[in-house]
């Protein structure tokens, strides 16, 4: 089996563009959640978000080629393009085949942009307020906009993503929750592993702070009401802990098989080592032991051939619901052992909880972990509860040391559970059975 090298990080959050300086941002303990400003969230149960203050998707597009995309592609966009550029991929003069160039994304994107769906379907209104959809049907070929069911198209960002960089080869679009970039990651992982592609860019983006997915998760009771604490109310593993709050944003790496990374002289941040993948039977409420979870967790260091005591961290799911922390602290301690040296932080309260981004961001965090040698804290997490305590909770401020082994961690809203293992690079394999 081949290598695979991760030579690209790219990370479009609230606190910052580039991995540069939410990486920074992350470290020094900052948080990109506030008062909602891209719309009037006074309807809303949940009024705060990470939302992206100034973003500009010309910075990483044609304005041409964005006609026919929505603010979630745009993300995508971004983040892969960012990713690129940190690679310093060039397809031509690294030597890559373009048929054996992947792309693999994990999204969450479901309508075109709401205001040519409001538009549309006030054509179908009649006088006295009631939806026609005969009256619609007369009018929709002159109310909605052109290009509506183009922009609309659930995987629209593989061509975006395709087109820009020139990748013509192996592709699959993931839709779900966090579970949908990390799967995305691994099947880039082992496209290149199986020899199928020898360079892939692979991620996940969502634009949860907007209004359609915000009116969604709202009543879920998922998400935290305690608006008035702004930032400080998102406390993963924390007694307090009261629900997420949401962010937008992507995180792609791009990844290489280990030789052909090694020729061009790719920086590599961290070796892809192993996947794995459970269904958890209970919908949106999980395993009272999280056990599934625990067992995609022990498949990926199988896969990897790293054992349990050899991992230095996990970049954590922590959503701060009350059922979610304690099921995966349990899955943790399962698989880690209580008072184990494995340390874990969420970085969720930082960057709002990215939904079908969350769990590429995660990978993305072990990677400069095991880069920068520094592990980022878990921001709000004040006073463990007992039924999250057994890891080494990174709480408070950032820590500097060695980091070896790492699993991303992401977990889907209807029961998925995947973990996926990132280790130091080093010139030796390690022997995989």
């Amino acid at each position: 089996m081949r290598r695979v090298a991760v030579t690209g990080v790219g990370v479009l959050t609230a606190l910052g563009d580039g991995r540069g300086e939410t990486w920074k941002a992350l470290l020094d303990g900052r948080s990109g959640i506030a008062p909602i400003q891209g719309y009037d969230p006074s309807s809303l149960s949940t009024r705060i978000a990470a939302e992206l203050p100034d973003f500009t998707p010309t910075r990483y597009a044609h304005r041409k080629s964005l006609r026919t995309t929505t603010r979630n592609d745009q993300l995508a966009i971004a983040g892969a393009a960012l990713a690129v550029e940190d690679a310093g991929l060039d397809l031509d003069e690294g030597g890559y085949d373009p048929e054996r160039a992947g792309v693999f994304v994990g999204g969450n994107k479901e309508i075109s942009n709401p205001e040519h769906l409001l538009d549309g379907s006030l054509a179908g209104r009649r006088e006295d307020g009631w939806a026609d959809l005969r009256l619609l049907g007369e009018r929709a070929s002159s109310a909605f906009y052109p290009l509506y069911y183009v922009e609309g198209l659930q995987s629209a960002s593989l061509f975006h993503l395709s087109h820009a960089h020139g990748f013509k080869g192996a592709n699959s679009y993931y839709h779900g929750t966090a579970d949908a970039g990390v799967t995305a990651l691994a099947r880039g992982y082992r496209s290149i592993r199986h020899g199928e592609s020898d360079v892939v860019i692979a991620g996940g983006f969502d634009d949860a702070a907007s209004w359609w997915v915000m009116t969604k998760m709202d009543g879920l009771g998922v998400l935290t009401t305690r608006n008035e604490a702004g930032a400080a109310a998102f406390r993963p593993y924390d007694t307090e802990r009261s629900g997420s709050v949401l962010g937008e944003g992507s995180a792609f790496l791009v990844l290489e098989e280990w030789e052909s990374a090694r020729r061009r002289g790719a920086r590599v941040y961290a070796e892809v080592g192993g996947f794995g993948a459970t269904q958890d039977p209970d919908l949106i409420t999980p395993h009272p032991d999280g056990e599934p979870l625990a067992a995609a967790v022990r498949r990926a260091l199988r896969e990897a051939a790293v054992e349990p005591g050899e991992v230095d961290y996990a970049a954590t799911h922590g959503c701060a619901t009350r059922l979610g922390d304690r099921t995966e602290a349990r899955a943790l301690t399962s698989v880690f052992g209580r008072g184990s040296g494995t340390a874990a932080s969420s970085v969720k309260p930082a960057t709002g909880h990215l939904v079908a981004g969350a769990g590429a961001l995660n990978a993305a965090v072990c990677a400069l972990a095991i880069d920068g040698s520094a592990l980022p804290p878990t921001l709000g997490l004040d006073q463990v509860d007992p039924e999250c305590a057994g890891m080494d909770w990174v709480a408070g401020e950032a820590r500097e040391t060695r980091v070896r082994h790492t699993v991303a961690i992401g977990r889907g809203l209807e029961g998925q559970q995947t973990a996926l293992v990132l280790s130091a690079p080093t010139e030796q394999a390690r022997r995989r059975s």
